[in-house]
């Protein structure tokens, strides 16, 4: 499987892109946000438990939400992104709401010529790994970055997820990483009515290739959930069933939505 040389580049401008739209959009309720409420959902905050004082590396943070509210909480945070426009808004909201947050700008796989320190918790979540073409070099840097008995908690969007077309009509892609996906979409997750074109290269990664990966890397499992709904409303063909809890309407509860991982290095 070759990788194609520039995706990091054409990634970048996508979630460069990105920021405007996801700061006025309702997806993302910076109102609500800035007046206190946690951008962090109940699958995360099981596994991260009691945070205080805890130093933790938030990788593909994006403008910083889900960082910003583990400070909140009394968490000693770092968060990691690939998109100098997110990682500026990530730093202008940490200092107009006086958190205590360091962000750095990079591309992940290149952090450790940038950071050296470990962290009691390496964090990520939602539509993350789909943007790296091969996992081995992530969960190495993520064992790399844990104290001993460091703990990582994941939560990710089921594979089964990324089979399926926009529509949940058919099966429209390998669940296997056999190839890059190249895709050219219009608006985005958060505003499907935003005027852009997006371009971006995307990988699908299987639940062994998660799992396998991070076991290679001395990381021993210690849980590991699958649910059949997801906490945000963005895909195609949702329908909420419960507050804050949305599923495929013509799927029902049939197809796993979201999966998530804690993880102690050993």
């Amino acid at each position: 499987m070759s990788t194609p040389p520039n995706y990091f580049d054409i990634n970048k401008q996508s979630w460069n892109s990105r920021v405007d739209s996801h700061l006025k959009s309702d997806f993302y309720d910076m109102k609500g946000f800035m007046a206190g409420k946690s951008s962090l959902n109940a699958f995360e905050l099981e596994l991260l438990g009691d945070v205080r004082g805890k130093k933790i590396l938030h990788l593909q943070c994006h403008f910083g939400q889900d960082t910003l509210s583990l400070a909140r909480m009394g968490a000693i945070v770092t968060g990691i992104d690939l998109s100098d426009k997110a990682i500026e808004t990530a730093n202008n909201l940490a200092s107009e709401l006086q958190l205590d947050a360091r962000f750095i700008c990079c591309n992940i796989f290149d952090l450790p010529e940038v950071l050296d320190e470990t962290f009691d918790i390496v964090f990520t979540s939602y539509g993350t790994i789909c943007w790296l073409p091969d996992l081995a070099p992530w969960a190495k840097l993520i064992a790399a970055f844990l104290q001993p008995q460091g703990k990582f908690v994941f939560a990710e969007f089921h594979p089964v997820v990324w089979m399926f077309d926009n529509k949940f009509q058919s099966i429209g892609y390998n669940y296997f990483n056999v190839e890059p996906i190249f895709e050219e979409e219009s608006g985005t997750y958060a505003d499907r009515d935003a005027d852009l074109k997006l371009q971006s290269v995307c990988w699908n990664h299987s639940m062994a290739d998660v799992i396998t990966n991070l076991l290679q890397n001395g990381l021993e499992i210690t849980a590991l959930k699958e649910y059949d709904y997801s906490p945000y409303d963005c895909f195609d063909e949702t329908i909420q069933f419960e507050p804050g809890k949305y599923r495929i309407k013509h799927l029902d509860n049939k197809i796993p939505m979201v999966y998530t991982v804690q993880a102690i290095k050993k």
